[in-house]
């Protein structure tokens, strides 16, 4: 599936995506934002491209202009999320590379993500989350209409310490 907005475009990600993902996830201000660890090499981007951002609903995302990967945004559906989620509900995950940062891209891409969700896969419930610490999120989700649900403190396997998050939800429209 590939899905487009007036500056971008969205497909699945490629095992020779791994360069450039690489470029945008060595940062240091990207992965702990998201839960995660910056990567450390090319080869970590491709290990990563193959067993995690190859899931389905899950894209690259591109400034079509410059055909030019900047970020990535899912979809995580059911059971797939980190929440506690029904099989009719999805959770939405993002990051843009610093350097494209201030641009609304973010917030173009999970827009485009959301009418996916409830026009394709009819998803009757979107949900989202952010740490508590990262404002840039939840801007983007403020802006994209979600509303605060609940907090949650958990431990983040991946950035070995407890995090706290805020959950978000966008309610389909009756």
């Amino acid at each position: 599936m590939y899905l487009e907005t007036e500056r971008l475009f969205l497909r699945p990600w490629k095992k020779e995506d791994a360069k450039a993902l690489y470029e945008l996830a060595k940062d240091p201000k990207i992965g702990p934002a998201a839960g995660w660890e910056p990567h450390g090499s090319v080869e970590e981007s491709e290990t990563i491209i193959e067993t995690i951002l190859s899931d389905p609903e899950t894209y690259a995302v591109f400034l079509k202009e410059e055909n030019t990967l900047i970020g990535c945004v899912g979809l995580m559906i059911g059971s797939k999320s980190n929440l506690d989620l029904m099989e009719k509900e999805g959770e939405i995950g993002y990051w843009i590379g610093s350097a494209y940062w201030n641009h609304g891209y973010c917030q173009e891409a999970v827009l485009r993500l959301i009418e996916h969700a409830r026009l394709d896969l009819n998803l009757e419930e979107i949900w989202c989350a952010y740490f508590a610490d990262n404002e840039r999120s939840k801007a983007v989700q403020t802006k994209c209409g979600f509303q605060y649900h609940h907090t949650l403190k958990r431990y983040w396997e991946t950035l070995k310490e407890d995090k706290i998050e805020h959950v978000t939800k966008l309610k389909r429209s009756v």
